[in-house]
């Protein structure tokens, strides 16, 4: 009979089913300000925007639900490293992206794994992580700097001695406030160049194609 007694054993408390979901609504408050707030006015990109909130609740419910398991700190970091060699098979992240990744999982770990911190310390160490966000994004001096590379045909200004020739034609061509190029592969039988452009940029308006190598081959 003893190896029945745990059919009287409830298998959701109501205390846990509680917690869980005040955990979970705290945690969803946060993230969607970083991410609808903080990260998407400037990127625009509603792809990240779906990634960021499934992989904050997937994170969120993972930890919780895992916390009675005695792999805590060894599994939180286990995550950071399993994230942070992810490549999408469709393009590589952006370092904005990325670092955003790591904070949206960074908050999740903290809300789902912090159970004995109370609620005004949690509420702290997510109202910093939001302040120091949007500090970041509001510094003048780190205007965002995109790049893209460009099939250039004039290669004989390709040379140091007409830099200045150079930008002033790509600025022109392209309309954009160029601070830097670099000069790559140079095709002398075509009379081509692969240029790397560096641009300021207040935002990279969802441009998925800037690293775009080559043009897509024309059907026929």
């Amino acid at each position: 009979m003893e190896d029945l007694e745990f059919l009287d054993t409830p298998l959701i408390h109501s205390g846990d089913m509680g917690e869980l979901l005040l955990r979970f609504a705290f945690n969803a408050f946060f993230v969607w300000i970083i991410i609808h707030k903080l990260y998407y006015p400037k990127s625009m990109r509603k792809d990240y925007y779906f990634t960021f909130a499934l992989i904050s609740v997937s994170i969120f419910f993972l930890i919780f639900l895992l916390g009675s398991v005695k792999i805590k700190v060894g599994f939180a970091l286990g995550l950071f490293a399993i994230f942070g060699i992810i490549r999408y098979r469709t393009e590589s992240m952006s370092v904005r992206e990325m670092t955003y990744l790591f904070v949206i999982i960074a908050v999740s770990v903290i809300n789902a794994l912090a159970v004995t911190l109370s609620y005004a310390e949690l509420l702290v160490t997510n109202l910093i992580f939001l302040l120091c966000i949007r500090f970041c994004e509001n510094l003048p001096w780190l205007r965002h700097i995109s790049e893209k590379l460009v099939l250039y045909d004039k290669i004989e200004w390709i040379t140091p001695d007409h830099r200045e020739e150079l930008l002033e034609d790509l600025k022109k061509r392209l309309g954009l406030d160029i601070t830097k190029v670099e000069v790559g592969a140079v095709d002398f039988l075509r009379d081509t160049a692969m240029l790397k452009v560096y641009y300021k940029a207040e935002w990279e308006g969802g441009n998925s194609v800037n690293k775009l190598s080559k043009l897509p081959k024309e059907n026929g």
